[in-house]
């Protein structure tokens, strides 16, 4: 699995329903934050190596009602803190 981040720029008033909708019927979705800022909301999503990533961010989540606009940033490698 490989995790990819979308930014997601949200009619006005529509964050919080955008956001529920996208918890509710995309599986990918891992987590789903509201952000302030130039996006409304940052969601992480894990996809298999196979899925192609435009096609899914263009199907899945620019086609959900409310959403304006997305960024899609790809994840290469997680890093985490060590233990002492």
């Amino acid at each position: 699995m490989r995790a990819i981040f979308v930014m997601v720029k949200c009619e006005m008033g529509q964050a919080y329903r955008v956001a529920r909708e996208m918890a509710d019927s995309i599986p990918e979705l891992s987590e789903m934050h509201s952000t302030s800022g130039q996006y409304d909301l940052l969601g992480k999503f894990y996809l298999e190596p196979d899925n192609d990533i435009g096609l899914f961010v263009v199907e899945r989540i620019q086609s959900v009602p409310g959403v304006k606009d997305t960024y899609t940033l790809q994840t290469f490698n997680a890093f985490s803190g060590g233990k002492a």
